[in-house]
């Protein structure tokens, strides 16, 4: 068995070409879309934030809207970046949707990738800190958030307050228990697998990663899920922590499937450079008949290493087309893979 969630960037374009014209488009389809997905069985919807781009980007309204109209799936992002967020107001945040959701909430954050500005960090009122650099400050906030989570008083509390404190050092509400082991790192690097095992999170990688070896995608993904595991046991935790990879995979069973994804060209991993001196690896899609599409699948390393799979989806098709393709992953491919 394996868990299967959508994964969606939440684009939106005023052309002919696209159901999703406007920023509240995005959004509300987001939600009927997470609807779905629970009436489908699938077992989670995950959400990409980007900032300065007609895509999702403040996750936790929307997080809270689909807790508040779906009962049983998983709720998550994949994933926020960190160097934009206040630790703090994050985790009333984050608090409240988890708790409107019931406890659904599955939170993915990161260093950040590249963005749409340049350092657009900053005009959030953000800097490193001397001798450091920005992915450094969103590791950084990312240990912060994790800490505050724990829910332990921090803040000296007023002596004339306008309302009665309990007693002790204060920390920020609404707290939401357990939500420390629902936080996941999105990794691209062995090392940063290692590091975030280390801290007590659960693992996201992608359909990029950083080129270590020069290996397909999945091999290098596989390595370095083992790596996370190996540091995860030398730090001596005692759950067993989750571990997701996301793919692109489209059965091709209609003449709509056909015109949308059966021209081929994706087969193959793609080389390209992050900036002037990160040398990336960029994942090939899957789309085949279901047939074909089962044993390339089960050739996939990564894949059969992780528990949690996330199908990244084209919304701008709209939501009854990605419904149909979750529905025909859900019965046309998973069985077959022993995932249902």
């Amino acid at each position: 068995m394996k868990k299967i969630g959508f994964l969606s960037f939440g684009h939106w374009a005023p052309s002919p070409q696209s159901r999703t014209q406007s920023a509240a488009d995005a959004l509300l389809q987001s939600i009927d879309l997470a609807m779905e997905a629970e009436r489908l069985g699938m077992d989670g919807a995950y959400f990409r934030v980007h900032h300065f781009a007609q895509q999702l980007a403040s996750p936790f309204p929307l997080l809270a809207a689909v807790g508040a109209k779906t009962r049983k799936i998983e709720i998550g992002t994949a994933v926020i970046d960190m160097r934009y967020e206040n630790p703090h107001y994050m985790v009333e945040d984050a608090g409240a949707a988890d708790l409107i959701s019931g406890g659904r909430l599955q939170l993915g954050i990161s260093r950040g990738s590249p963005e749409q500005v340049i350092d657009g960090w900053r005009y959030f009122g953000y800097r490193p800190i001397e001798g450091k650099d920005d992915a450094a400050m969103g590791r950084q906030h990312a240990e912060e958030f994790l800490e505050l989570l724990r829910g332990k008083g921090f803040a000296q509390p007023n002596p004339r307050p306008m309302f009665p404190n309990p007693p002790g050092l204060l920390r920020l509400e609404p707290h939401s228990a357990g939500l420390r082991d629902r936080v996941w790192w999105g990794s691209a690097s062995n090392a940063t697998a290692a590091w975030a095992a280390k801290l007590g999170m659960n693992l996201q990688t992608s359909t990029l990663k950083f080129d270590e070896t020069s290996e397909p995608l999945s091999i290098q993904q596989a390595a370095q899920i083992r790596a996370f595991r190996a540091a995860w046991k030398e730090a001596g935790h005692t759950r067993t922590p989750r571990i997701s990879v996301s793919r692109s995979v489209f059965p091709l069973l209609d003449d709509r499937d056909r015109a949308c994804f059966g021209r081929g060209g994706q087969e193959d991993d793609k080389i390209g450079f992050l900036d002037e001196n990160t040398r990336a690896i960029f994942g090939r899609s899957y789309a085949a008949e279901p047939d074909i599409l089962i044993e390339e699948l089960r050739k996939d390393e990564a894949i059969a290493e992780a528990d949690t799979l996330l199908l990244t989806i084209p919304n701008q098709l709209g939501v009854a087309y990605n419904a149909h393709v979750m529905e025909a992953i859900l019965t046309s491919v998973a069985p077959a893979l022993g995932w249902r």
